[in-house]
């Protein structure tokens, strides 16, 4: 195995994902580079695979990526989490669209101390970035959705463990990317990713996998082919394996820009892919080098049995995150602690923020978390939250909210009002309001444009409009910076890629309309490109493409599938006045990108995701 842990121990006590050998490591590597032993070359590729990212701005500022697996955080790892935010960040984190946390202007020489406190906790920022295999996602609503077939959690963490400092996983011509699905609806998109596993049953109930190989987004969106319409579960070990040793052997080292798992099978071909798939798995059996995964856990998770902390008071919480210290550069949150919420807020609040678990008397509740942002002293009360009122954990979510499990229905009304004491208890859960970025320009060197900016601006116009949000009927917004779509915006019912326009010597931010993207029971549907919009004008594209939805959509048709199905030349016309500019027609606002102070000057830097 590649980590010492027992891979049997799985449920609520996870054991540490974390090693101190790696922080040792990190540290000597370090000085080695600093006394010019490394070349920067070799040193950026050691560190990426460590989870540190150089970002854009030209002084010592990290990116520090935390792998949380399968999105499950505990309150001490909050705890921990809380601590490196205020010490080494700007006082928040940022939970992403796979279920890490990362904090930004984190100095090279604070790294060890951070990791040195995530390790505490059981946390590791190994393999976060990378040509690695990454975190590896799973449905938030595992172990206690009514629809699932079985709790794919202990699975997906035994893949976790077994990749986790394996030989193959920091050796691959590029990233590598694995979903877990165990509903019936894809919550993770699955079709998205290089491998992707959905629960099933046989015939005579055995536990399996369908699994899907192959998919990805950025410059050639494809959805995963089918691998297995069953895999024994018992042998995921295996197939995990016998795809990374293809790709290992036969990927693309030299070409940054196709070097994914999908161009390799696009250049051989899906059969003489398959075939040096079925090649390998064989010999993994044969072999023995790959052992069979021996675990029988439960269907779902069991009712946590043990005493409840007590709740701190609403007063408490609002004064706490009040005082709470955040700083520049870049978007803040902005916490507002509620300390009186209405019954009719409550009341929209229970309507989307909070579903039934399988299990009777329980509520599924999500905490709505604007820009995927929250503070320190916020990750504190969640996790004091989490031990009064659910099980002691949280998930973070692809759409960069968190989910909190086993909450007493006849809680639900006091848990409510301590989110909103502490600044999360912000309806609209999985609405068109609950809009998901990446980080953008405000820290990425790849991209164009300040997707947050854009984010809160969208956010901020809806919340304002809830006859939008209604009319909207559950459409989703993802928002991007650039063409890698780490915002996801390519599987958004509206999309939005950031872009650079020329208006005579000038620049002028805009943004590429993608309609019609989503999740479906084969794999995934991909956006189609709309219009491009300068983004002062995304707010007016926005309300023309929700009341177009609106006015001609089917009886019951979802905004999903109506802007998948709707003749694209509609769209188009619906928003061409928009994209027009010219040198006369704009306004001093047209040129500065949101968030931002000053000229529109876009720098595209060389980007680390492929080093």
């Amino acid at each position: 195995m590649s980590v010492a842990d027992d891979p049997k121990t799985f449920g609520r006590t996870r054991l540490s994902f974390a090693s101190v050998a790696d922080i040792d490591e990190f540290v000597t590597t370090l000085d080695r580079f600093e006394r010019g032993e490394l070349t920067p070359d070799q040193w950026r590729a050691f560190r990426l695979v460590r989870g540190t990212y150089g970002q854009r701005q030209t002084d010592d500022a990290q990116m520090l990526r935390v792998k949380i697996p399968q999105g499950i955080l505990t309150a001490e790892q909050l705890e921990a989490l809380a601590e490196v935010g205020e010490r080494y960040s700007r006082g928040f984190g940022h939970i992403t669209t796979r279920q890490n946390v990362q904090f930004h202007f984190v100095k090279l020489h604070d790294v060890e101390h951070a990791m040195h406190r995530l390790a505490d906790a059981g946390l590791t920022t190994r393999e976060a970035c990378g040509n690695s295999v990454r975190n590896i996602t799973a449905c938030h609503y595992a172990g206690v959705a009514s629809d699932e077939r079985f709790d794919v959690t202990p699975y997906a963490e035994a893949l976790t463990r077994y990749l986790l400092r394996h030989p193959l996983s920091s050796t691959l011509p590029r990233k590598f990317k694995i979903a877990f699905e165990g509903c019936a609806t894809d919550h993770v998109y699955t079709g998205i990713n290089d491998l992707g596993f959905r629960a099933v049953l046989g015939a005579d109930g055995a536990r399996g996998f369908r699994v899907t190989a192959g998919g990805g987004t950025a410059i050639m969106v494809k959805s995963a082919g089918l691998l297995h319409e069953f895999l024994p579960a018992s042998e995921i070990l295996r197939a995990a394996e016998a795809v990374l040793r293809v790709f290992h052997r036969l990927g693309d080292y030299q070409h940054k820009q196709r070097n994914r798992m999908k161009f390799l099978i696009k250049t051989l071909g899906w059969t003489r892919w398959r075939e040096e798939y079925d090649r390998e798995l064989t010999a993994c059996r044969l072999r023995g080098q790959v052992p069979t995964l021996d675990v029988d856990p439960p269907a779902s998770e069991s009712r946590p049995d043990w005493v409840k902390d007590s709740s701190p008071s609403v007063g408490h919480i609002a004064s706490r995150v009040s005082a709470g210290r955040v700083t520049g550069p870049g978007l803040t949150p902005t916490v507002v602690p509620i300390f009186h919420a209405g019954d009719e807020a409550y009341a929209r609040w229970r309507s989307t923020n909070a579903r039934p678990q399988k299990q009777f008397g329980y509520i599924v509740v999500v905490a709505t978390v604007p820009l995927g942002d929250l503070t320190s002293e916020q990750m504190r009360v969640v996790g004091e939250l989490s031990r009064a009122y659910g099980d002691g954990t949280v998930r973070v979510t692809i759409d960069q909210n968190l989910v909190f499990r086993w909450v007493n229905a006849c809680d639900a009304r006091q848990f409510y009002r301590r989110l909103a004491a502490a600044g999360l208890g912000l309806a609209e859960a999985g609405s068109i309001a609950d809009v998901a970025s990446c980080p953008g320009a405000e820290s990425c060197r790849l991209a164009v444009t300040q997707s947050r900016g854009l984010g809160r601006l969208l956010e901020d116009h809806l919340r304002a409009r809830p006859d939008l949000i209604a009319a909207a009927d559950g459409a989703r917004i993802k928002i991007s910076g650039c063409p890698n779509g780490c915002g996801q915006h390519h599987i958004a019912t509206i999309g939005f890629q950031g872009s650079v326009r020329r208006l005579g010597s000038r620049a002028v931010p805009q943004y590429f309309v993608m309609v019609g993207g989503g999740a479906t029971d084969t794999g995934a549907t991909f956006g189609r490109l709309a219009a491009k919009i300068p983004v002062r004008r995304i707010p007016e594209a926005l309300e023309r493409l929700i009341d177009l939805y609106d006015r001609d959509r089917s009886d019951g048709e979802s905004a999903t599938a109506f802007f998948a199905r709707v003749d694209l030349e509609v769209v188009k016309a619906r928003l061409a006045d928009l994209e027009r500019l010219q040198p006369g027609d704009a306004v001093p606002a047209d040129f500065i990108d949101l968030a931002e102070a000053n000229d529109f000057a876009p720098e595209i830097m060389e980007g680390e995701c492929s080093a």
